[in-house]
């Protein structure tokens, strides 16, 4: 139905009236969600919330085609709804991982139990690896990997630490944990690095006095003896490294801690292990050291993801729940690590957790997504990847690791520790490896219609003048796409009618319309995109110039 415009207002669920925007006959304007346009971190758009998908906009229009207010008066049914840009159809779908390793076979003595990549980067030219292995005796070792495509390892000599008397090896002087490249650092700190790590009880006394808002009851383990603090270090070159001489914060993250810097808000950021109920009330004569845990091997608390910030590396408060297994799981599953990344290209932030599932002492890694890093939500579609059969290298449990990687063939990989036993099987029989999760074309999510779906996307300053789709469709299926202004009103020669559809398997196809290969939006300026899609799959949007 076409209809002329008179002015119209919105209003708040509160029924605050905003200010009056005009409707135009076939494309009445939707008004723009806070903080558009948005600026896009890099030339890639995944849909992994909806955060760039417009939520529609309406108004009520009577049989004159004026605007019916809230405060206005009608007549029973005298009116119309008329909507704009709703999004009809689609889902977001997190996709199956494909399997792929060991990446690193054990080659030297220290590895004769396995090698555990904790933490891989992108540096420049370099893939950078460090991780934990382990000899034959089960003593463990902190040590280092380069690559020149992700997929095959070198082993750099170094003479950090001694191994059977000699001190060639690619052994780092430093534990386990995880590193990142942190790009406000001076170049004497580029590199830092976070990890769980005993310290004896007079320093941690000391800890305490000076920050006495910085530390957990669950620190003290008190049924195994150990003070326990989250540490950093800091280096040069990710080789050789300094200790921070006081803990970072005095909690107990006993499994995955993974920090980095975000730039826009100028802080440094640290995801942890957190439990979603704290230990029970002190008992009679347990002044402060409360029994950790609800006081022996079985008991209630939920492992949580937690996360906490500060404008300083060198200390940081305590952390908080962000994300706890809720009454839409099974009550025996929780979450174990929470592994925090960004989707390759984009600045979209997600998780990939270990889901515990007690009942079995299996693992399996979800895929969760924020638009803020505090509230999270998992996708449909999960788990992305199960423990493998039984028998296999990782058929026991596994757990993913820092950083989801892009291949030089275009692919996602998400590097993962695998074991061939359960989580709390005897472990002096563990063997242990390190895998990719693969998602082939960068597939990892999809915004998918089985059937019929449109969507207009939030308003975006065009990183480019070109649009290519990284996109699926089923025979019959087609993708069509029109670019319209901050207003909503289509650009001259792209709409819907002057489209030519996408259709077939599309990793990178250029989106045209009949005598047209660009947006005709200039690069930094406002644009919107809408979409209908005819049972497809869009990965991803990637602008060009």
């Amino acid at each position: 139905m076409k209809f002329h415009p008179s002015q119209f207002k919105c209003f708040a669920a509160a029924c605050l009236f905003l200010a009056p925007r005009t409707l135009f006959a076939d494309h009445p304007v939707s008004p723009p969600s806070s903080g558009e346009p948005y600026t896009v971190a890099g030339n890639r758009i995944v849909f992994a919330t909806w955060r760039y998908v417009r939520p529609g906009s309406f108004a009520w229009i009577n049989q004159s085609g004026a605007n019916v207010t809230v405060a206005g008066s009608e007549d029973a049914f005298g009116a119309n709804l008329q909507k704009r840009d709703h999004p009809t159809g689609i889902r977001i779908v997190a996709q199956p991982a494909q399997r792929r390793g060991p990446i690193i076979k054990p080659e030297k003595p220290w590895e004769a139990q396995g090698v555990s990549l904790g933490t891989i980067l992108r540096d420049g030219n370099r893939f950078r690896a460090w991780g934990g292995c382990a000899d034959a005796t089960g003593r463990k070792y902190f040590c280092y990997f380069e690559s020149d495509d992700g997929v095959n390892w070198k082993r750099p000599e170094f003479d950090f630490v001694e191994f059977a008397g000699s001190r060639k090896n690619n052994l780092l002087s430093f534990t386990s944990g995880t590193v990142f490249n942190d790009p406000s650092a001076p170049a004497e700190e580029r590199y830092k690095w976070v990890s769980l790590e005993t310290i004896d009880h007079a320093a941690f006394e000391r800890f305490r006095k000076e920050r006495p808002d910085a530390w957990r009851p669950d620190a003290i383990r008190k049924d195994v003896g150990h003070v326990y603090a989250i540490r950093g270090a800091v280096s040069p070159d990710g080789l050789r490294w300094q200790l921070l001489p006081d803990p970072l914060v005095g909690e107990h993250s006993d499994t995955q801690v993974i920090a980095y810097y975000d730039e826009r808000a100028e802080k440094y950021v640290m995801f942890t292990r957190n439990y979603s109920v704290q230990p029970r009330a002190m008992e009679p004569g347990d002044k402060e050291q409360v029994v950790w845990w609800g006081g022996d091997a079985y008991g209630i608390g939920r492992r949580a993801i937690g996360r906490t910030e500060s404008a300083d590396f060198r200390k940081f408060p305590l952390s908080k729940v962000v994300l706890e297994p809720g009454p839409e799981r099974l009550p025996d599953d929780v979450y174990y690590t929470n592994c925090k990344t960004t989707i390759p290209g984009t600045d979209q932030p997600v998780l990939f957790p270990a889901v515990w599932h007690t009942s079995n002492d299996s693992t399996s890694i979800e895929l969760a997504a924020s638009d803020d890093g505090l509230n999270w939500h998992f996708l449909f579609g999960n788990p992305v990847l199960d423990t493998a059969s039984y028998g296999e290298w990782d058929g026991g449990c596994l757990f993913a690791q820092p950083n989801l990687l892009e291949l030089a063939n275009g692919d996602f990989a998400l590097p993962y520790t695998g074991y061939n036993f359960p989580h709390k099987y005897p472990r002096g029989q563990w063997r242990f490896a390190t895998g990719y999760a693969i998602w082939p074309k960068g597939r990892i999510i999809a915004l998918e219609a089985t059937q019929r779906g449109e969507f207009a996307t939030a308003i975006i300053l065009a990183p480019g003048t070109k649009l290519r789709l990284n996109a699926e469709t089923k025979r019959g299926g087609s993708i069509l796409v029109e670019v319209a202004d901050a207003q909503g009103a289509p650009i001259s020669g792209r709409s819907f009618d002057n489209a030519i559809a996408t259709v077939g398997d599309q990793p990178s196809a250029l989106v045209k319309w009949k005598a047209n290969e660009t947006t005709g939006i200039e690069k930094g300026k406002p644009l919107m995109l809408r979409f209908r899609l005819d049972q497809a799959k869009l990965f991803a949007l990637m602008f060009e110039d």
